[in-house]
């Protein structure tokens, strides 16, 4: 196993004896992220489950230290403390025992193609087969409602009974979506998760969706992961966001107009649903075409063949 490159570097014992673990889970921050879905579920992984260090990305080589600008601490006369980026590779183990990657830190700004092949290399050696990644996206949709999602994979079968919502759209890149896009050319089933986060929510920590995260990470892979503390801070600020509301009339008015919109497209979705049990009900043009040609072939055998129809002209009361 390589255990240096321009890149990463393993870790001693992994590159001794890796362990196997068919699962990656993906979090970079830095892209788009409403309701800091991504960045709460990994530190929530990160708090509650075994786990260790097995490769650390060299981000000298991968970020713009002057577009992201670091946070340092000047105390007094000196400076104390510098919060240096990392982008470090961690071996987990779920609630259930199974292993998985994590691979959390900052998005890279340079290389994203090299960066990509270093973590196919490192996948490659520790036998992942699959990639996961879940992130939150800003949506016109109120927090009092059920959180939605968009989720979406390489291989479309493994999405079961899902009907998107969007089409074809065209939408900026990220080393995550080129990741997703370039190990499943190589041959991994990538999959993932977009939470529909209020748009009026997007900047600050919104737990539902966190917790809706979860619960899709945990069907998309078979991942059994711990939601007690998730489920417990998504009641904490939906209470912090109803007692906002209770003072703002106008904002309190602009999730009330919400409501009345998703409650319209939820109907309109019902109604369309009927509308194709209706239609898929009605007997087939192959099959209107064969009694077609049998009533033309005999009339008065085609009428017979009607289930529970007497023949034309009788009541039915033959003696």
């Amino acid at each position: 196993m390589t255990t240096h490159s321009p890149l990463f570097r393993v870790e001693t014992d992994a590159a001794r004896q890796p362990q196997p673990a068919p699962l990656l889970l993906v979090a970079l921050d830095g892209f788009l992220d409403a309701g800091q879905v991504r960045s709460s579920l990994a530190d929530h992984l990160l708090d509650t489950l075994e786990h260790e260090v097995v490769a650390t990305f060299d981000v000298d080589e991968l970020v713009d230290y002057r577009s992201r600008r670091p946070l340092m601490t000047f105390d007094s006369d000196h400076y104390t403390d510098y919060d240096d980026p990392s982008l470090i590779l961690y071996r987990m183990v779920d609630a259930a025992g199974e292993p998985f990657l994590l691979l959390h830190g900052v998005e890279p700004d340079y290389r994203w193609e090299a960066f990509v092949e270093a973590v196919r290399q490192l996948g490659l050696a520790f036998g992942v087969r699959r990639m996961v990644s879940a992130h939150g996206i800003p949506m016109a949709v109120p927090h009092t409602r059920p959180v939605g999602t968009t989720r979406f994979a390489s291989d479309s079968s493994v999405l079961g009974d899902y009907t998107p919502i969007f089409g074809q759209v065209r939408i900026p890149s990220s080393a995550d979506s080129l990741l997703h896009l370039r190990l499943a050319e190589s041959g991994l089933l990538t999959m993932g998760v977009a939470v529909h986060v209020p748009h009026y929510l997007a900047e600050t920590q919104f737990g539902d969706a966190a917790v809706a995260a979860a619960d899709a990470l945990m069907d998309l892979t078979g991942l059994v992961l711990p939601t007690a503390d998730l489920i417990a801070m998504a009641g904490l600020t939906r209470g912090r966001i109803e007692e906002e509301l209770a003072s703002n009339d106008e904002a309190r008015e602009v999730v009330e107009g919400l409501e009345k919109r998703y409650d319209h497209f939820i109907e309109g979705q019902r109604r369309k649903s009927l509308l194709a049990a209706e239609v898929a009900n009605l007997p087939s043009a192959d099959e209107i075409g064969a009694q077609l040609e049998a009533f033309l072939r005999d009339p008065d055998a085609a009428d017979e063949s009607d289930e529970g129809a007497p023949p034309s002209g009788d009541d039915g009361d033959r003696t």
